[in-house]
């Protein structure tokens, strides 16, 4: 059976070469007579899975020292609670950019535990900006500041951040990891789902600067503190660990097969630039996103007509290119070329975009 080009948001595409060393590895890991599905997540085996994973990940992301990784559960929006009970805790006050959906989603539940205030919005546009900021929209006693990295549904990205000062900086980056790299140490903290770029679902990574751990609202549930998990190398409760596992093959893939984030970012730019090229060209398809904050990994785009939309989903996953409809607060299409995306399934989409619109004039 042929595998699809497969568009989504997530969950995504695997490096096939990852999902293959996973089946050869399913019934017996590394001679232990058992999966990792299987297998006790204090066992020796297991262990060294998760301190390899953690390892290569900190030299793919050039991690400082004084920075924490953590392997959770919950999902980036579990981590929409987690940031606010465990940082908004000096004056209780914490500086939201609104984005899109998921960075208004942990702005309504950080109102929950404290003075949160949205200092900024591309609301007005459907998202299709990032909004300009400068140092003086931020207060001083703000606790931290908080964006979105990589706006899924809405295909804008942060080329250049905003200016904090000492204030820290979380970032959302559940789209965005590992798309190129990232100067980790300009931020407090780091989060991301695992079913983008790193994983299947079930795994969140969390990057959190030590000073930032160990002062959590009293109100803070146990599995809620990160003090928790770093004090126990994410092994307090039974992790997520097959996903972990897989996130292992996957920082493998990047180091030993890509050669590095630099080289990601090139594969990447090249993949965008010939969609972004074509839409930019085309009579009938448009792009929903102002040009100097598009997305890497999401490209949104729209015919203009909504039945001529819908035929083009028909038609494209009659032809193997498959969850490629928008989100449904902007409609039209979305195609998601994250990591594992291969050159020619962007090059399969624009060809069948192109046909299309031949057809469709």
């Amino acid at each position: 059976m042929a595998r699809v080009y497969n568009f989504s948001a997530g969950p995504s595409m695997l490096p096939e070469s990852v999902l293959k060393t996973a089946a050869d590895e399913m019934l017996d890991y590394h001679g232990s007579g058992q999966s990792v599905l299987e297998m006790s997540h204090r066992s020796a085996v297991f262990d060294k899975i998760i301190k390899d994973a953690e390892a290569l990940l900190r030299e793919i992301m050039n991690i400082p020292d004084n920075y924490k990784v953590l392997f959770l559960q919950g999902g980036g929006s579990t981590q929409f609670a987690m940031v606010a009970l465990n940082l908004m805790n000096k004056n209780n006050k914490a500086d939201y950019i609104i984005t899109g959906q998921w960075a208004k989603k942990a702005y309504q539940e950080a109102v929950r535990y404290g003075d949160a205030k949205a200092v900024a919005s591309s609301e007005d546009k459907t998202y299709s900006y990032i909004p300009k900021t400068d140092r003086s929209m931020f207060r001083d006693d703000a606790d931290y500041v908080y964006i979105c990295m990589n706006n899924t549904i809405y295909g804008t990205v942060y080329h250049e951040l905003p200016d904090t000062g000492d204030i820290p900086l979380v970032a959302d980056i559940s789209s965005c990891i590992l798309s190129e790299p990232i100067d980790v140490s300009k931020f407090g903290l780091l989060f991301a789902g695992a079913q983008k770029n790193v994983s299947g679902a079930g795994v969140t990574i969390v990057i959190v600067r030590e000073d930032l751990i160990g002062n959590a609202m009293d109100i803070t549930p146990t599995m809620l503190n990160y003090k928790t998990h770093a004090d126990k190398d994410s092994l307090f409760n039974t992790p997520p660990c097959y996903s972990i596992y897989v996130a292992k093959l996957v920082f493998e893939w990047i180091k030993n097969e890509i050669g590095g984030l630099d080289k990601m970012k090139e594969l990447n730019e090249k993949k965008a630039k010939l969609l972004y090229d074509f839409l930019d060209n085309s009579k009938l398809f448009k792009g929903t996103v102002v040009a100097e904050d598009r997305s890497l990994m999401n490209v949104p785009f729209v015919t203009g007509d909504k039945d001529l939309d819908a035929k083009f989903v028909k038609e494209a996953t009659e032809n193997g290119l498959v969850n490629i409809k928008g989100h449904r607060s902007v409609g039209g299409m979305r195609a998601s070329i994250y990591n594992a995306m291969p050159y020619e399934g962007v090059e399969k989409l624009v060809e069948f975009m192109k046909k299309f619109e031949a057809e469709n004039k």
